[in-house]
């Protein structure tokens, strides 16, 4: 699934924003265990903070915290919730 003005990747979103989770673009293995966390298409999510490099990031969703890598979070399609 391409990135549209409207879908963007959940990697360098600005600490705090609020977001929807359109899809997942990772291979399989990825795909499945980012499933099985609760990363499901239509799941709410906000990025809380990064790491001092940058690398992990930590993302709400589904009442816990979640750290992913940036390679990771490149691959998690998101759109702005309102």
């Amino acid at each position: 699934m391409p990135t549209t003005l409207k879908t963007l990747s959940l990697a360098n979103q600005p600490v705090g924003q609020r977001l929807k989770i359109k899809g997942l673009a990772v291979p399989e293995g990825i795909r499945l265990r980012l499933l099985e966390m609760g990363l499901t298409e239509g799941c709410a999510c906000r990025v809380v903070r990064y790491a001092p490099l940058g690398d992990p990031m930590e993302v709400q969703v589904r009442g816990y915290l979640l750290s992913l890598r940036a390679s990771e979070a490149e691959g998690i399609l998101v759109e702005k919730a309102e």
